[in-house]
């Protein structure tokens, strides 16, 4: 029942005026601007949305360069870590071959003087020992008085 009446007003407002002013016509008009505006803010967010997939899947694209770029700095990091304590440890060992070498041309010589001056003292202390043994063996004889 209320749909007759619309048509009562419209036909009335039609027949009184003449005009566009009607108020039916004010309210479609008015709700069609709304949904005009509505579609036009509508087709923004869609335009939006779709720019921010395009961002995100640049931003994927990037995220993913990004990790690879980080696994092969870390790669290399690890190489160079690597080369780095290999080079430590070599440096090390020439620097303790420095030193034994270095030791041993101190120590050769000084061993061999001791050797020298304990095998010389040996052959005469021997003979000494010898002498004096058999100086022993003649004064412990019993003399005759």
């Amino acid at each position: 029942m209320p749909a007759p009446a619309a048509n009562n007003n419209t036909n009335n407002a039609g027949a009184a005026g003449g005009n566009g002013d009607r108020p039916d016509m004010n309210k479609t008009k008015a709700v069609q601007a709304q949904v005009s505006e509505v579609v036009g803010i509508m087709q923004n967010n869609i335009e939006k949305v779709m720019e921010r997939g395009e961002k995100m899947e640049t931003l994927a694209a990037k995220t993913e360069d990004l990790q690879n770029s980080s696994n092969q700095f870390k790669r290399g990091a690890t190489k160079v870590r690597k080369a780095m304590w290999w080079k430590d440890l070599k440096l090390k060992l020439m620097i303790a071959a420095v030193v034994v070498i270095i030791l041993l041309i101190i120590i050769i010589p000084i061993v061999n003087n001791i050797n020298a001056v304990a095998g010389g003292a040996k052959p005469n202390t021997s003979s000494t020992t010898q002498a004096t043994t058999t100086t022993t063996t003649s004064s412990a004889a019993p003399r005759p008085t």
